[in-house]
């Protein structure tokens, strides 16, 4: 599932998902509110949270998330390199951050193996 405010990037994120062999987009949300409602319904495995959002940020809307789905990996999105130290991800629950123009195939294959694949 992808979590951003941006329609343009919730497109390109959905067509990476469903170009990577074995990962299929369930949905997407435009707020931390929605995603959290969206997440009971479509028991996403792998969510994508943008960090910057108006209303709920993607730091609330994962700790959230993981709260109410503690099975979800948590993966932050944003367009610039974050600038607050790992910890602030981790402390979320979150397992990585990753710049939106970072994200393919390969990235997602990736840090499905790191952090999903044992589930």
């Amino acid at each position: 599932m992808v979590v951003d405010d941006q329609p343009p990037f919730r497109r390109a994120a959905r067509a990476v998902i469903n170009a990577t062999t074995g990962f299929e987009a369930v949905g997407d949300a435009e707020s931390g509110p929605e995603a959290l409602r969206y997440a009971d319904e479509l028991q996403p495995d792998l969510v994508f949270i943008d960090v910057h959002m108006p209303e709920m940020d993607g730091f609330e809307t994962a700790r959230r998330l993981i709260e109410s789905h503690p099975e979800c990996v948590v993966v932050l999105v944003s367009l610039d390199a974050l600038e607050l130290p790992a910890s602030a991800v981790t402390t979320c629950g979150a397992v990585a951050f990753v710049r939106k123009q970072d994200l393919r195939p390969a990235t997602l294959r990736g840090l499905w193996l790191l952090h999903g694949a044992h589930g």
